[in-house]
């Protein structure tokens, strides 16, 4: 079977050491994110969160100092190229990084490699959505951090790519105005991407139902930005006990998309924009079809007493269906309901540099799901969906 090449729909970057010292104002570099070569001390994990301290004795990694923040890279988020033992929670520099988890022509090389045409980069140590930021005290700097990251992933990142680096773009969580405005600027140079918080109120904001986050979603809708939330775009993953080793998160990672999906489907923000798209980015799709299900039988059920009786008007699966997007990169369970999935609404991932990267073997990874299906579903899941979501300028055909 000839697989046509992969428009993937998550993958990430880690920042290069230059990006705030270059793109960031000179007024508030002395304030800004500094990089930092230093030795890490023991990680541990608790609760459901890791705690780190730096050793000048310890092995090295590459940090970030900002504010009252010291943020190191981990291996597990630069995995490719290590053997799977060897994807641990140990800090890791650059120099010990495949290159093109941090440098886009190397990036452009390895996606070669890997049988994918084109890919859109969460970033890493604004975290998915931008946290890092909007924690941050003084948000004048915070914001000219947002928009000197978007530079650097606009001008830069992306910049000689031709096309197949696709900009996705932060921001600023703490104020809708000033996200409105970051939203239009960036449509203005051509970004259609743009990364939000699956659950904002885990992060101290104000929820989807409120009706603050509209005159955001309006200007996504009004610019055709989709909105992209990663699993852990909440600041936090579902765990069972507190105690749980982080490999108990990990297979419930889809919970938290879950959740937000359901969040959108009965709080009338996809009724009100109707041309307003959603990607769930890493959380897998094998989950949808009983989400939707059960959603729909909600509604029937119990809209009255639910409170959405005059807020949705028709089954959630029609919004479902019309507006949002999901995506794969192991999921066979998901392939076996695709009809239910959506063939319209299923993209596909290579998660480059993380520890569940399909790198170096994409492309059988992806042949192994998708024999059996005729070509057209086939190109739509590969790259099809992917180019029509984002309004990309690429052949939904070729590759």
């Amino acid at each position: 079977m000839e697989l046509p090449r992969i428009v993937s729909v998550d993958d990430h970057v880690i920042e290069p050491a230059h990006l705030f010292e270059r793109w960031l104002p000179a007024r508030y570099r002395d304030r800004g994110p500094r990089p930092l070569t230093t030795g890490i001390g023991r990680l541990e994990y608790t609760g459901g969160r890791y705690t780190v301290a730096m050793d000048p004795d310890g092995p090295p990694a590459d940090w970030w100092i900002y504010e009252d923040l010291a943020a190191p890279y981990k291996r597990v988020i630069a995995a490719v190229g290590f053997d799977r033992d060897e994807m641990t929670l140990e800090g890791i520099t650059r120099a010990e990084m495949r290159p093109g988890c941090w440098d886009p022509a190397e990036r452009l090389k390895d996606m070669d490699l890997n049988h994918v045409e084109a890919s859109l980069c969460f970033p890493t140590f604004p975290r998915f959505c931008g946290q890092t930021f909007a924690e941050a005290h003084d948000k004048e700097v915070a914001l000219a951090c947002v928009r000197a990251y978007n530079d650097w992933m606009v001008e830069e990142w992306c910049g000689d790519s031709g096309g197949r680096l696709i900009p996705l773009c932060l921001i600023p969580l703490w104020d809708v105005d000033l996200a409105v405005a970051e939203i239009h600027r960036n449509a203005a140079r051509g970004v259609r991407a743009v990364t939000f918080s699956e659950l904002p109120t885990c992060l101290g904001l104000p929820s989807i139902h409120t009706g603050y986050w509209d005159p955001f979603f309006a200007a996504c809708q009004e610019t055709g930005t989709v909105v992209n939330m990663h699993i852990g775009s909440s600041s936090q993953m579902p765990a069972a006990s507190p105690d749980a080793p982080p490999a108990v998160q990990a297979t419930l990672s889809f919970n938290n998309a879950m959740a937000s999906l359901a969040d959108f489907l009965f709080s009338g923000v996809l009724v009100r924009h109707p041309r307003l798209t959603l990607a769930y980015s890493e959380g897998q799709m094998g989950w949808i079809p009983y989400a939707l299900e059960r959603a729909d039988d909600v509604w029937r059920e119990h809209r009255a007493w639910g409170g959405v009786r005059d807020l949705v008007p028709e089954p959630p699966s029609t919004y479902y269906y019309r507006q949002v997007f999901c995506c794969f990169f192991r999921d066979k369970h998901g392939i076996e309901a695709l009809d239910t999935v959506g063939r319209d609404n299923a993209t596909f991932e290579t998660d480059y540099p993380h520890v569940d990267s399909t790198f170096p073997h994409t492309r059988q990874v992806a042949l192994d799901h998708v024999r059996g299906l005729d070509d057209e579903t086939v190109r739509k899941l590969m790259r099809g969906n992917a180019i029509r979501m984002l309004g990309l300028d690429l052949d939904p055909m070729g590759g």
